[in-house]
């Protein structure tokens, strides 16, 4: 169990958490989302203890063995074998195994032990064996070198240094060493980054298995929909934790956060509709008493604050590509590799038409980014040509494509610099605003820009010179949950061809129509999106794949209201409508009426007990209280009912306008 309570935490001033209480249950299967920079990894680190509270406390078991993938490797590890950095995964095993040794040495040695002391080692002795067996040291070199191997790490390189290895694969190392360490709670904080599409699947098949408790920090819905049961949403310093699903979660939201929206449209109606009748009866003197009781009520109404909104800040929409040929490339008996000796393709004939979203899948190193590298000219063939489409404009988003803007530019000058010589500076606003640049954002340094905001600008880059055919490299790392959401609408939306790599499962589920399927030496395509190519590849290899496609999205048509069906809507609420809006003004003229009278009959009343005459002054008091509560009674209606009518009023013009 991991408890939070009060918790809160603030760098340079700015709020990440703002008294923040929650609990993670043993067992529970925890999906941490939130935009970018919304404290996620504050809290992992906060449980971890690379930082601490401001404020608050936290209760962690103190037996509890935490596993968590570090984003940086040590440096002296480095120069480790690859196996070997990977099995040393339980770092208390180095103290029990030596503990152990001393045990064995004092017990085989003649140095006078008593009776008494060598039980009490043997029984040390045991229980150690007993916790290293329970924890699996025994199997940690075999289980390292099925981890690698299932991470795309062929056997033939587990023993080579850590260090010849890039930083992505270094990475999927750390993750392995995690895998493999059997905690009682896993920590990974975007495990997917580093992974391509078939170790993710591999990802979710090991975790499912795991028995303990897991808190997942991610941006991919495919790993949120796998692996999760409960959801923490972090936002604007505040922690909502959703029982259930990734979808439940989604859907739990929407429908709360319309709730609150409803509650207060609700709640910004009265306080209108109070404050029109309290300007309108204001200047009666008959209701300057009741005006000013209404004023006192306006102000206890409490304003309905709703939760900031995960939607994406800013905007992806791509200008429309400029027309092409019906082919938008053909590679021709094309070989390559980066030596003569070791090709990744040799004889490849692939045609790619225009319109059609291709995604590129297999285990890093086999060449999907090599691949399209080729395609758009980054790369020549050994042998063999690519044929670009007629009129085919090609715009090409590398992997680290993010980290190649001059940190001192300006968004504008970024831009700008992609700019054709023909092109204007109206031309260059125009696709700045697509992606969701105006105004003063134009003109922040690229050095302060957000992940997400860097592709926004090097998307931007790309489209000054509107392209046809894009050709896209892991294109949503860095891109938070609403922003992969909305980039994968605009890519379904663009009419030109697309050809991608993305590790993102539900992204590529959602853009690509048909699979090209890298495997070692051979290339396969599927004319179908992802669902289809699991189903095809799973026959191929007599899996089951009903079992790889279980989480895959239910889709349902839902049908749309014609023209003529909204007219006749508005028609008839019109009626409706017309029907209660003059009896609500009946309503309030008749009481407004009963208020004017009964406003006389007390002024009677108190005009007789300030007379001086002789009369019954009990009577006269009874009836005086009688017709204030009557009055009062009248009051609360006609306030009930002239809310109402300014409500049917408002409803009357929304109708009559539409």
């Amino acid at each position: 169990m991991i408890d939070f309570q009060n918790v809160s935490k603030s760098f340079g001033g700015k709020d990440i958490l703002k008294n923040v209480s929650f609990r993670i249950n043993s067992g529970e299967k925890v999906g941490i989302v939130g935009p970018n920079g919304s404290g996620k990894t504050t809290i992992f680190n906060i449980i971890t203890g690379v930082t601490t509270q401001d404020s608050g406390t936290i209760a962690i078991p103190k037996d509890s063995r935490i596993g968590i993938m570090r984003q940086k490797i040590d440096p002296r590890d480095l120069e480790r074998e690859l196996l070997e950095f990977t099995a040393d995964a339980i770092p208390e095993l180095h103290g029990m195994v030596a503990e152990l040794h001393d045990i064995e040495t004092h017990l085989g040695s003649d140095d006078g032990l008593s009776d008494e002391k060598k039980e009490s080692l043997l029984r040390r002795h045991g229980a150690l064996q007993s916790t290293i067996e329970h924890i699996g040291a025994y199997h940690l070199e075999q289980e390292a070198e099925e981890v690698l191997t299932n991470l795309g790490f062929p056997v033939s390189e587990h023993h080579r240094r850590l260090k010849e290895f890039s930083g992505g694969w270094q990475m999927r190392a750390a993750l392995a060493k995690v895998l493999i360490s059997h905690p009682d709670i896993f920590m990974l904080d975007e495990p997917s980054n580093y992974l391509d599409v078939p170790a993710v699947e591999w990802l979710c098949r090991f975790l499912n298995g795991f028995g303990g408790t897991l808190v997942l920090i991610s941006h991919d819905r495919f790993l949120l929909r796998k692996l999760t049961n409960v959801i923490m949403e972090v936002n604007s310093g505040v922690v909502t934790r959703y029982p259930g699903s990734f979808d439940h979660y989604v859907a739990e939201r929407e429908n709360r956060l319309k709730s609150l929206e409803s509650a207060k449209r609700n709640s910004d109606r009265k306080r209108e509709q109070m404050e029109r009748v309290i300007d309108r009866f204001r200047a009666k003197s008959t209701k300057a008493a009741q005006a000013k009781s209404w004023m006192k009520k306006l102000e206890k109404i409490e304003e309905v604050q709703l939760p900031d909104k995960l939607n994406y800040q800013g905007i992806i929409r791509f200008p429309a590509p400029p027309p092409s040929g019906v082919e938008a490339v053909r590679l021709e008996n094309l070989s390559f590799g980066y030596t003569p000796d070791k090709l990744l393709f040799s004889g490849l004939d692939l045609d790619i038409h225009s319109g059609e979203k291709i995604a590129f899948i297999g285990y890093n190193g086999l060449g999907k980014t090599t691949l399209l590298k080729l395609i758009c000219g980054k790369l020549k063939p050994l042998s063999g040509k690519v044929v670009p489409g007629h009129h085919a404009v090609i715009g090409y988003q590398a992997q680290d494509f993010s980290e190649l803007l001059n940190d001192e530019l300006t968004v504008f000058d970024a831009v700008k610099g992609a700019l054709p010589p023909a092109g204007s500076t109206a031309e260059l606003m125009n696709v700045l605003g697509s992606f969701g640049f105006s105004g003063s954002d134009t003109e922040k340094r690229c050095g302060v820009l957000s992940g997400g905001e860097r592709i926004r600008v090097q998307f931007a880059r790309i489209f000054v010179n509107p392209p046809n055919f894009l050709i896209l490299d892991e294109p949503t790392t860095h891109l938070d949950l609403a922003a992969r959401e909305l980039l994968q609408k605009a890519l379904v939306d663009f009419p030109g061809t697309v050809c991608l790599v993305s590790h993102d499962i539900e992204f590529v589920r959602g853009v690509a129509t048909a699979i090209l399927a890298i495997t070692p030496g051979r290339v396969k395509r599927y004319f179908g999106n992802y669902d289809y190519y699991l189903e095809k590849s799973a026959e191929e290899s007599g899996v089951n794949a009903s079992t790889l496609n279980a989480n895959a999205p239910n889709r349902m048509a839902g049908g749309e209201v014609t023209a003529k069906e909204r007219r006749q809507q508005r028609a008839n609420a019109r009626k409706l409508l017309s029907a209660d809006l003059r009896k609500a003004k009946d309503d309030v003229a008749a009481l407004e009426k009963q208020l004017d009278e009964l406003s006389t009959k007390r002024q009677v009343v108190i005009a007789k007990l300030s007379s001086g005459m002789k009369l019954d002054f009990g009577a006269l008091k009874k009836e005086l209280a009688a017709l204030e509560k009557a009055m009062a009674d009248t009051e609360a209606a006609w306030e009930t009912r002239a809310l109402e009518l300014e409500a049917l009023r408002q409803e009357n013009n929304r109708i009559n306008s539409q």
